[in-house]
C-alpha cells in the first residue's frame, strides 16, 4: 500500500521525507480503526465524496489544510487535561523525538526516522530533555558504589 504526503507544493519537503517506515502495532490498530471510520464517512458523504486516496481526508475526501488539522487536534485536546493553548500538532513531532531519546534510542536513528540529514537539528530543536541528566549520573554512581 502506498500512501502519499500532501503539501501545498504537491511534493514532500525534502528527498529524505520519502522513506519507508515500520509502524508499531498500536499505530496499525489505530489506522485500521481510522480506515473503518473513513469508510463510514465516505458512505455518509455519498456523491459529495471526492476520492483522492488520502489516509487523512476531510469529511468529503479532500485534502486537509492546516486549519482542519488544528481544529481536529483541539477537539482531541479538550478530552484531556492538557491546555489546548500549549499544544499544536507540530508538538507531536517534538514529543516523538523526545520520547524516543528518553527511551534510549540513538540520536542517529531518531534522525533517520524524522528525516533529518544530521543530528544537530534533531538535538537542538526537537529533542527536549524529559529527565534531568543529573539523575543518570546518580544512577551510574549508585551502580559503581552500591555499598555506600
Amino acid at each position: 500500500m502506498v500512501w502519499r504526503s500532501v503539501r501545498i507544493g504537491g511534493d514532500t519537503k525534502t528527498e529524505k521525507s520519502r522513506r519507508t517506515l515500520a509502524l508499531p502495532r498500536l499505530c496499525v490498530v489505530a489506522l485500521r480503526g481510522h480506515c473503518e471510520r473513513q469508510a463510514l464517512a465516505r458512505k455518509k458523504a455519498g456523491d459529495l465524496w471526492q476520492e483522492n486516496d488520502l489516509v487523512f481526508a476531510s469529511k468529503h475526501g479532500t485534502e486537509l489544510d492546516a486549519a482542519n488539522v488544528r481544529r481536529a487536534f483541539r477537539v482531541i485536546l479538550k478530552k484531556t487535561d492538557l491546555n489546548e493553548n500549549d499544544w499544536t500538532p507540530r508538538e507531536m513531532r517534538h514529543s516523538f523525538v523526545s520520547l524516543l531519546s528518553d527511551s534510549g534510542m540513538a540520536l542517529e536513528n531518531i534522525c533517520r526516522l524524522v528525516g533529518h540529514k544530521g543530528t544537530v537539528v534533531t538535538e537542538k530543536v526537537y529533542r527536549k530533555q524529559l529527565r534531568p541528566m543529573l539523575l543518570e549520573g546518580v544512577k551510574a554512581m549508585d551502580q559503581i558504589f552500591p555499598q555506600a
